[in-house]
């Protein structure tokens, strides 16, 4: 008879958050988790990073916005959503029986803002945590700027910090010379955690017509194709900052997910995976659980940050 295996314990904890498994959503790619309520169990997942949110509605940049390419897609959805108020009233309700962490992506044109819309969703209950999100690409305001500049960054964490008592995860854009600098910077202001990374600027053209194939010109590239510069992110970060780290870029499938932990990320997200297969998410879970059962691992946090690099 063949000896009963223990499933591996695949909980891991960022500050005082507990989660399931390491398994979340990226925001912008699962809307409001409701939509994928008929393909995923969403109570297998460690967690949901809902659409990002601003305290007005926004309807976003023009169409085109998105444009598949080789190896990934760019997107300049422009961060369209419901604003605060609707997110609240009608979207909580669902996201408040799912049994996984929900964290909230927010999204504002100026630190007040920022600040603002972190004092309105502190206390709602069944929110978890704050994401925030100082790194879209494809909007014409003040996100490239905060994300860019180590200062700026540093000062929107601190507001955010000083509005609410949630746990603050801040998401970094790679379109910078130094995301080690950004990171610390971050740290610094106070950040619980830090997901990266966020979309690469980029665009397409039509050859045909000699125009964008995005009305907004330049997009975010994500998908397959931005993998490796985020592995290598990544690793850097965790390598550097003491705060936890969540790995996003390029994930669709167990393997991929489990380079991001080797490499020190203590969670990570699925995004434009989730467009072509809906159902990502739980065969990552499972993927990771098979693969430390082959390598004799009894926890998913034994083998975060065991890259073995030099002699």
């Amino acid at each position: 008879m063949d000896s009963l295996k223990v499933a591996p314990d695949l909980r891991v904890s960022i500050g005082d958050l507990s989660f399931a498994n390491p398994v979340m959503t990226a925001s912008g790619t699962f809307g409001y988790a409701k939509e994928f309520n008929d393909f995923v169990q969403l109570d297998r997942l460690g967690a949901v990073a809902v659409k990002g949110i601003s305290l007005e509605p926004r309807a976003g940049n023009p169409p085109p916005r998105v444009v598949e390419t080789p190896a990934g897609m760019l997107n300049a959805i422009g961060l369209e959503n419901v604003g605060v108020a609707r997110f609240i009233s009608d979207k909580m309700p669902f996201l408040r029986g799912c049994k996984c962490r929900v964290i909230v992506n927010i999204l504002g044109d100026s630190i007040e803002e920022y600040a603002r819309l972190s004092e309105k969703l502190t206390g709602v209950a069944g929110i978890d945590g704050l994401e925030v999100n100082i790194s879209c690409p494809n909007v014409k305001k003040g996100g490239v700027a905060f994300g860019t500049v180590p200062e700026m960054a540093q000062a929107v964490t601190k507001s955010v910090k000083g509005a609410t008592d949630l746990p603050v995860i801040v998401k970094l854009s790679p379109n910078v010379s130094d995301i080690v600098a950004m990171a610390q910077a971050v740290a610094d202001g106070g950040a619980d955690a830090l997901s990266l990374i966020n979309t690469l600027i980029g665009m397409a053209i039509d050859t045909k017509t000699r125009t964008p194939k995005l009305a907004n010109i330049i997009g975010g590239l994500s998908g397959p194709a931005v993998k490796p510069v985020a592995l290598r992110m990544v690793w850097q970060v965790a390598s550097n900052v003491s705060i936890p780290v969540i790995g996003i870029g390029g994930i669709g499938t167990a393997e991929d997910a489990v380079e991001f932990l080797i490499a020190g990320a203590t969670a990570i997200q699925v995004g434009t995976a989730n467009f072509y297969n809906p159902g990502a998410t739980e065969a990552i879970i499972d993927g990771i659980s098979d693969y430390l059962v082959e390598q004799g691992q009894a926890s998913v946090r034994d083998i975060i940050g065991s890259l073995k690099v030099g002699n």
